[in-house]
């Protein structure tokens, strides 16, 4: 039966050799299933952190129905783009059950691998469900046209692309995408707009080292290119019954999200007043800053505060944008939104609940294994 307790507990045991366990989990998926190799990309390093985001993501949110359900569900629409299908999660599970046995150690006991089967059973069930559900008015997956590519700086471009048919998302979260030119690798990019009767998307691109989906978003894509669209997923959206006053804090191309945020807030918003803080290392790296000084000249309720952190000819306010957040106000009463590279919101939060405020106030999306 279902025991959040013995779930926690033996999953402490195998988190300091996780790497193991994932890497032990492809394998005997592979092994036992060959054909399902091909679902998934040549090298397995994201895929590996991905498998083991997920796994603590669930073990988080298992004694959170609510949570856990809502993860669930989007985790199962945006599988379809895979091809997942019902079998496909029996043999993950087999897979996943003895790649936590064989380093779980003496903490594995029978109790604890009903509790995992349960668990595992239970999750599985709503992914399928929900990508059955998925499947009556939804593609698998979609394809869009790049319509505007405008690069901003050497590695940052801003892309609008022009899905196939309706693309329905939330402003604030995001989208993984597939180019032609890496088959089978999908990487996350928030939605930088609120949804428009058009469908076009716009997609803010940092092009990281050894990045191949980013590097060629921003150095090889044109207009006219052809990329693959997963399911929206994500839960960094503004409660529209909420009273409390917004503080926004991004990092570079984590002023994605908040750009659609803001929009979407024009669309219903009068009394919430919303403090965007948007850094970068450089002012180079405040690539849409013109765009943002516009809404905030249109909306009185918004707030721009840029700030850069790595140079000290920058006429404005310098230092990294928590601290400049925290310098502006304490936020106890707002709710928070933060994004940006994982590092960096790792950072942030640890600076924002050190100066008292609740978790249970901060939102934020790192596509990766940050927990709270």
């Amino acid at each position: 039966m279902l025991d959040p307790r013995l779930i926690k507990e033996s999953f402490e045991a195998v988190e300091p050799v996780a790497d193991k366990v994932a890497g032990y989990f492809y394998a005997r998926l592979f092994i036992e299933n060959p054909g399902v190799r091909e679902m998934f990309p040549p090298y397995m390093d994201v895929q590996r952190d991905r498998l083991l985001g997920a796994i603590i993501r669930i073990v988080q949110g298992i004694d959170r129905p609510e949570f856990l359900t809502n993860f669930l569900e989007q985790l199962g629409r945006d599988h379809r783009k895979f091809g997942a299908k019902p079998a496909h999660y029996e043999a993950v599970g087999r897979a996943l059950i003895a790649a936590l046995k064989r380093y779980a150690g003496e903490v594995w006991t029978p109790e604890v691998e009903a509790a995992w089967v349960a668990a595992y059973s239970i999750a599985a069930e709503a992914m399928i469900e929900a990508s059955r559900r998925a499947a009556l008015d939804t593609p698998d997956w979609w394809l869009a046209e790049i319509v505007e590519h405008e690069p901003r700086d050497r590695d940052t471009a801003v892309l609008w692309v022009k899905p196939d048919q309706h693309y329905p998302y939330e402003a604030g979260q995001y989208v993984s995408v597939e180019t032609p030119w890496w088959p089978r690798v999908w990487r996350s990019y928030s939605m930088a707009n609120a949804p428009r009767k058009d469908d076009l998307i716009e997609l803010h691109v940092h092009g990281v080292d050894a990045g191949w989906v980013s590097q060629a978003m921003v150095n090889k894509a044109r207009v006219g290119d052809v990329i693959r669209l997963g399911h929206a997923t994500g839960t960094m959206v503004a409660d529209r019954t909420s009273t409390r006053d917004l503080v926004c804090i991004a990092g570079g191309t984590g002023l994605a999200p908040m750009k659609a945020i803001i929009e979407d807030m024009a669309r219903w918003n009068w009394y919430r007043r919303v403090h965007l803080f948007f850094g970068a290392r450089r002012p180079e790296g405040l690539y849409d800053l013109p765009a943002m000084e516009e809404l905030s000249r249109q909306h009185s309720w918004l707030t721009l505060v840029p700030a850069v952190s790595h140079d000290d000819r920058y006429d404005g306010e310098q230092g990294l944008i928590v601290d400049v957040a925290l310098n502006h106000g304490e936020w106890s009463d707002h709710d928070v939104f933060v994004a940006g590279s994982p590092n960096m919101v790792r950072g942030t939060i640890d600076r924002l609940l050190g100066k008292g405020l609740s978790v249970s106030r901060i939102k934020f999306d790192t596509f990766g294994d940050i927990r709270y």
